[in-house]
């Protein structure tokens, strides 16, 4: 037992087992259980992908029954009634409720397989090449997902040059008082800026790898109207931070935008099944047959999973539950911001995707280990590991919440010790990201 046979056959390549070495045997909401039998609070989710947490009881009573019954599990983009099923499910439960007329690609099993297809798509549909993107986004690892993410490790290892792509500065990045979307503005207007018209932009409504970063509300507006204006593809990479990782079922809802194209991955199977899928404009559908395809395109034990877990969005029960958990996150991060060296600690995030900026160089990560000494599994995010993320389960009860978040104040501690980085009051570092205005559903 142990790490030994993973040490000794699985590639170099493997990042996560190296931050929690040990051998997780199962799993049950937010807990995690290894093989000696000790138990870890899970506030990673498999990046994600779990937002109703391990083994959720009703989806894998779901599964067992379709396995029971000899249903199709591998059918490419044939029709199934799994297939109908979740179609229709989503259309009465999700786009239905907010006016939202789309068409549904399933591209493949992955979030960087939709963001691919919806890059292809918008290029065929403007007969444009260049896509805008923003600084320290993170859209997947195939090479057209990552010419439009920024991390320079990531982007160095594609071992090609990332081309028809143009970065601009994300909300925030040219400081307080500066809006970074005048920058999109006047390249645009520019003709001598040497920017051709993009077919598309893509963003993220709140930046989760790239360190929490979020996008104001008003800022997305202007970011819509100016794609309108240019006749540019808006395109929202809701990967991670969709399926009510910030409260409503898409994330774009509070600020009251409609995309042209929607990625979603990660939560939309709701068992954490490979599944991902584009929503689209229907004008925009102009996909001839088997022009963007793949092997796996059609899971159909991630759509008996999917449809069961619209359930929770028949109502706004769960959407108030993670905007009320959220702020209590946020409420206690702001307390130990307090504690961190210097003014610059400070809360980021919405719902339930909370930050903690430490300050200073190696801190998070010194408190992700901390952590996981202590029974919480918790990462790092951002450009240099610079913050923590949490990203618990949106089912995460009260109780499990406050153990999280006393073993953060208490890996927060030992972290600054270790690290040698004196704790003080930070003064004015410890308030939360509030840009985003109050929720306005969108219709």
């Amino acid at each position: 037992m142990g790490m030994g046979t993973f040490e000794r056959l699985e590639s170099s390549v493997r990042s996560y087992c190296r931050a929690f070495p040990v051998v997780f045997a199962s799993a049950s909401g937010a807990t995690l259980v290894d093989e000696e039998g000790r138990e870890y609070l899970d506030f990673l989710s498999g990046a994600g992908a779990l937002n109703y947490g391990h083994n959720p009881p009703r989806m894998r009573r779901a599964m067992i029954e379709y396995l029971q019954a000899g249903g199709v599990l591998h059918g490419l983009d044939l029709a199934t009634p799994a297939k109908r099923r979740f179609l229709e499910r989503f259309e009465e439960v999700i786009l239905r409720p907010r006016g939202m007329s789309c068409r549904v690609q399933f591209p493949g099993p992955t979030g960087t397989n939709a963001v691919e297809a919806a890059l292809k798509l918008a290029r065929k549909a403007t007969g444009r090449q260049t896509v805008a993107f923003f600084a320290n986004a993170y859209h997947g690892m195939t090479l057209g997902a990552l010419a439009v993410s920024g991390n320079a490790a990531k982007r160095r290892a594609a071992g090609v040059p990332l081309a028809h792509a143009l970065s601009l500065p994300f909300d925030g990045d040219l400081g307080p008082g500066v809006d970074s979307l005048d920058v999109f503005e006047h390249v645009l207007g520019n003709p001598g800026s040497g920017v051709e018209l993009p077919a598309a932009v893509i963003v993220e409504t709140v930046q989760a790898e790239g360190g929490v970063r979020v996008a104001g509300a008003g800022w997305l507006r202007r970011l819509e109207r100016i794609a309108r204006e240019h006749g540019i593809v808006l395109i929202v990479d809701d990967v991670q931070v969709g399926c009510g990782r910030t409260g409503a079922f898409f994330s774009f809802e509070e600020a009251g935008i409609r995309p042209d194209l929607v990625c979603l991955s990660k939560s939309i199977s709701g068992a954490g099944l490979p599944m991902s899928l584009v929503l689209i404009r229907p004008d925009l559908d102009v996909w001839e047959p088997g022009e963007h395809n793949g092997t796996f395109r059609g899971n159909n034990l991630a759509f008996v999973t999917a449809a069961e877990a619209l359930s929770y969005w028949e109502d706004d029960a769960l959407s108030r539950e993670v905007e009320r958990k959220g702020r209590r996150i946020g409420e206690r991060l702001a307390e130990m911001a307090a504690c961190c060296p210097g003014a610059r600690a400070h809360v980021r995030g919405r719902g339930l995707i909370r930050g903690l900026f430490c300050g200073e160089p190696g801190v998070a990560a010194e408190v992700s280990r901390q952590a996981f000494a202590r029974g919480l599994v918790v990462e790092t995010a951002g450009p240099r590991g610079e913050v923590l993320k949490l990203l618990p389960p949106l089912t995460v009860s009260d109780e499990e919440v406050e153990r999280a978040l006393d073993i953060v104040a208490e890996s927060l501690a030992a972290a600054l010790a270790k690290t040698g980085v004196p704790a003080g009051e930070n003064a004015g570092g410890g308030a939360p990201d509030t840009r985003l205005a109050p929720p306005a559903r969108a219709g």
